[in-house]
């Protein structure tokens, strides 16, 4: 059974940076993409950012495209997305997530496994 575990959340000021990780368990990781999404108190879950099977990569929303950026380390199974210039309402949980295929998407239909989530907060 796959597994992937998110760390690196927690409590940051605003214009602060933090990276998050998602450590996945299992082979073949490398030929699948990987994303993150994020849920807001009382919002929808949304899709941030995505790395496909080849390395390109994408993030989502137009409010974070200068400040967010992802990476993997095929070799770790691991994804990074390291947030920069923190706001308030970057405030989420954020979830790891891989799916189905190489591809990426900022729909969560196309996830097959999720992470149980990190917390992040920005306040002062």
């Amino acid at each position: 059974q796959l597994q992937l575990v998110e760390s690196g959340g927690g409590l940051v000021q605003p214009g602060g940076s933090l990276r998050l990780s998602c450590a996945a368990s299992g082979p073949t990781f490398n030929v699948y993409a990987i994303g993150w999404f994020r849920q807001a108190p009382g919002k929808e879950r949304e899709g941030v950012s995505c790395i496909s099977s080849g390395g390109g990569s994408i993030v989502f929303p137009v409010s974070v495209k200068d400040r967010f950026t992802i990476s993997r380390d095929n070799a770790k199974n691991t994804v990074f997305l390291q947030i920069d210039s923190v706001k308030p309402e970057d405030t989420a949980i954020y979830y790891c997530a891989r799916y189905f295929d190489g591809f990426c998407s900022s729909s969560s239909t196309w996830v097959a496994y999720w992470g149980q989530g990190t917390q992040v907060t920005v306040s002062s």
